[in-house]
């Protein structure tokens, strides 16, 4: 492809890009005068290049479409949707031509003349209906690219000559990137002889922006993550090697070798990082649709569009986006006389936010429209035959919904030409599932719904777990582990058959165990006296992958597989770690899907065995259980039973914060409130502090206590009601009179319920 038709047709693709988000802008602010001018020098450049390459079929739509623009700039013509229509009805003429051109390397024939009329039509319909507009100001949006001069530094378009946009030679491969909060912007592509006097060093001395950017291509970046990171395995090697020697020369250069790689990775990690506003370019314009098409008002809220992911990972969500906000859209949001018999606004929000939480992404899409029934998703996931009735009927809504992501699964009455097949929620579950994320699903009935996604930075680097089984190492992704179980010999009975699955009771859930050594052949399952169980969580579903060992974590650089493996499900790729071994990378979403342990029957047993045991956990009130002992600073000691907890953590004072008057300390992600219980207890007495974390799935709490003193097993009976609040009563454990604790009065109380706080308990002691 000659390298000037190869210019044109990546600077077009970014402009137009840029122009669907522009169009749809402009038609909610129709007097921005700053952005019409844009859209119009952006459609004037792509019309004088076609006419400089000779691109006839082009060039008619592009000046037709700039025709009507240049009367709404004149204010002969207002901006309204059937204009803006047309408009957008050109552009989408235009990808398609380019995207024949960029295939054939010749223009496709086509019949634009109705297109084309239509445009023309607004022209001779022009008349002084409109004041000329005036700039006003810009509302905060998705930042974008903008690719075009400012009404004032910009050459005069209406004489300059159409040859003169055209692109610059091949040896000229800038490209200026600059936000639409910037205060100018430049020429997409300036010809090696203008003179960039006006836009180069100015009086601050900084450099056009036309010359501080440089287009590489994608090849070329992958290539250097590949070099940076043979790199990085050769400096874990001599860091290996130099700690096992005390006295080596060579510990000083090594460890500078280790800053300087260090620095280069991240380095390299931001050339391949892009924000994630780049996947949200097209939604604007396929909500404006959508909307149009059923006769909805929809507004389009987008915040942290600047939120930067790896370019891999980006690729991989755009579709899912795409789809889910296509399904708010056309299934979420009401027309505007059901919302308004409904007591809502007529228009409908769609919001789309990202923002980064730990080492992750998270991207929540929530609408405010219909939300869906949950007797209707019960219905429909009994008469597909995913789940039985009466399994289905006790389980909590958050739990039924997780059947909407199943395939071929809706519950839309009619079926659309955009959705309601059933066709598309379990790919988004599939490709998430495929880059090591999550996606939850939570709704109301009548107020609407939000998918919740959370995913990975990038997949060059990953932290990792490595384990060990029949003699063999492996490296499991950490994003995909929720946490590590040990299972002694005392412990076995906690693991269950059920058809002929095993199963560990892990606080009062059943937990599916898959065999590592004998899913891959490795060696026969044997009845070992202690082994440890990784608790992998895949979507919404958790499974427990046994293995012998469990060695340590390590930043790990991710190889693709050999041709011979790569279709084995089992692994995502391989690694060499830092005595030089090359271990493969276990793929958590493959184990579960060739174990069968995500599928709707093993769920629905599961779920059944476990309502079975809890059935049985009530009617025996004499059955001992397993029953947390510890110190709060009062006369008895306190219990709770064990499977109510969480966890126990031990935190610095160092990490503890002070906001809304409780301690918080961020944990797993997210602030967790910290309280005392006991509101006699100064939390700065003890450091470390011990803390029981209690959580009920929407709510976590962490309870401070002065020591965890036993586990045991006995009856947990109340022989005597409680005075106090947050204690359920009294009763007689391992010998002693022991207070049991109730926990969802801490739960309610550090999250601001005011009953428990008017209800005579107190705020934590927070002397200095």
């Amino acid at each position: 492809m000659d390298d000037l038709l190869r210019d044109f047709l990546t600077e077009s693709s970014e402009n137009l890009d840029k122009l669907d988000n522009d169009l749809v802008e402009l038609e909610r602010t129709p007097g921005d005068l700053a952005r019409l001018n844009s859209i119009f020098r952006t459609i004037h450049t792509i019309k004088g290049t076609c006419g400089f390459l000779g691109l006839a079929r082009l060039e008619h739509v592009a000046h037709a479409a700039e025709n009507v623009l240049d009367q709404m700039r004149a204010g002969r013509l207002a901006v309204q949707p059937d204009v803006i229509g047309d408009v957008l009805a050109a552009i989408d003429t235009i990808k398609q031509v380019l995207g024949g051109l960029e295939q054939t390397e010749r223009e496709p024939k086509g019949d634009d003349s109705e297109l084309v009329s239509r445009l023309e039509q607004w022209m001779n319909d022009v008349e002084v209906i409109a004041p000329p507009p005036s700039i006003v100001p810009r509302r905060e949006t998705v930042p974008t690219v903008a690719t075009a001069p400012s009404a004032d530094t910009a050459p005069n378009t209406e004489t300059a000559p159409d040859a003169a946009t055209a692109p610059a030679t091949a040896s000229v491969k800038t490209l200026p990137v600059v936000h639409e909060s910037t205060a100018a912007s430049v020429s997409p592509a300036v010809p090696e002889g203008n003179d960039r006097r006006g836009s180069s060093d100015g009086a601050d001395g900084k450099t056009a922006l036309s010359e501080s950017t440089l287009r590489v291509g994608v090849d070329v970046l992958d290539k250097l993550m590949n070099l940076v990171g043979e790199l990085a395995l050769g400096r874990n090697q001599l860091l290996q090697l130099a700690s096992s020697h005390d006295d080596s020369p060579f510990a000083k250069p090594v460890q500078q070798l280790d800053r300087v790689t260090t620095d280069l990775l991240e380095a390299v990690m931001k050339t391949r990082m892009q924000p994630i506003g780049n996947a949200w370019a097209k939604l604007p314009r396929l909500v404006r649709d959508l909307a149009q098409t059923n006769g909805k008002r929809i507004t389009l809220l987008m915040h942290g569009a600047e939120t930067e992911l790896d370019r891999q990972i980006l690729q991989a969500i755009q579709d899912p986006l795409t789809h889910m906000v296509r399904n708010s859209a056309d299934h979420g949001v009401e027309s505007p006389a059901v919302r308004r018999e409904a007591g809502k606004p007529e228009d409908g929000t769609i919001r789309l936010s990202a923002r980064h939480e730990g080492g992750h992404v998270v991207i929540e899409i929530t609408d405010d429209g219909a939300g869906l029934n949950a007797a209707r998703v019960r219905r429909k996931a009994v008469e597909r035959g995913l789940v039985k009735a009466e399994v289905i009927d006790a389980m909590p809504d958050a739990q039924v919904f997780r059947y909407i992501f199943e395939p071929g699964f809706s519950t839309a009455e009619t079926i659309t030409s955009v959705s309601g097949r059933g066709v598309g929620m379990d790919v988004v579950r599939s490709n998430i599932d495929a880059i090591g994320g999550t996606v939850e699903l939570s709704s109301q009935l009548g107020r609407g719904t939000t998918v919740r996604i959370k995913i990975p930075l990038t997949l060059a680097i990953i932290s990792a777990l490595v384990v060990g089984t029949a003699g063999e190492s492996f490296a499991v992704p950490q994003i995909g582990i929720v946490e590590l179980v040990r299972v002694t010999e005392e412990q076995h009975t906690l693991v269950e058959q059920l058809q002929g699955a095993k199963f560990y009771r892990l606080r009062d859930t059943l937990l599916p165990l898959v065999e590592l050594r004998s899913l891959l052949r490795l060696a026969p399952s044997d009845d070992r006296a202690t082994y440890n169980i990784v608790v992998c969580q895949i979507g919404e579903a958790r499974f427990g992958l046994v293995v012998d060992d469990v060695y340590d974590t390590q930043e790990i650089v991710v190889k693709p597989v050999g041709r011979l493996i790569k279709h084995l499900q089992a692994y995502a790729g391989c690694t060499i770690t830092g005595d030089g071994r090359v271990i493969l990378i276990l793929d958590t979403t493959g184990i579960a899907s060739m174990a069968g342990v995500s599928s709707s029957e093993t769920r629905e047993e599961a779920e059944r065995a476990a309502a079975a045991a809890r059935a049985r956990a009530t009617a025996q009130t004499d059955a001992q259980e397993s029953v947390l002992l510890f110190d709060a600073g009062y006369p008895a000691l306190q219990a709770v039973p064990l499977s109510l907890v969480a966890r126990l953590e031990e935190f610095p004072m160092s990490a503890m914060e002070e906001a809304d008057g409780h301690f918080m300390v961020q944990y797993r992600g997210a602030l967790m409130p910290v309280i005392a219980a006991n509101p006699a207890i100064d939390l700065r007495a003890i450091d470390p502090r011990p803390v029981i974390v209690f959580s009920d799935r929407t709510r976590t709490i962490g309870l401070a206590v002065n020591e965890i003193r036993d586990i045991v097993e006995d009856t947990l009976l109340l022989q005597r009601k409680a005075g106090r609040p947050g204690v359920l009563g009294v009763a007689v454990i391992a010998g002693r009179a022991t207070e049991v604790i109730d926990t969802d009065h801490f739960l309610r109380f550090a999250h601001g319920d005011e009953t428990e706080r008017n209800a005579g308990m107190s705020a934590p002691a927070v002397s200095a």
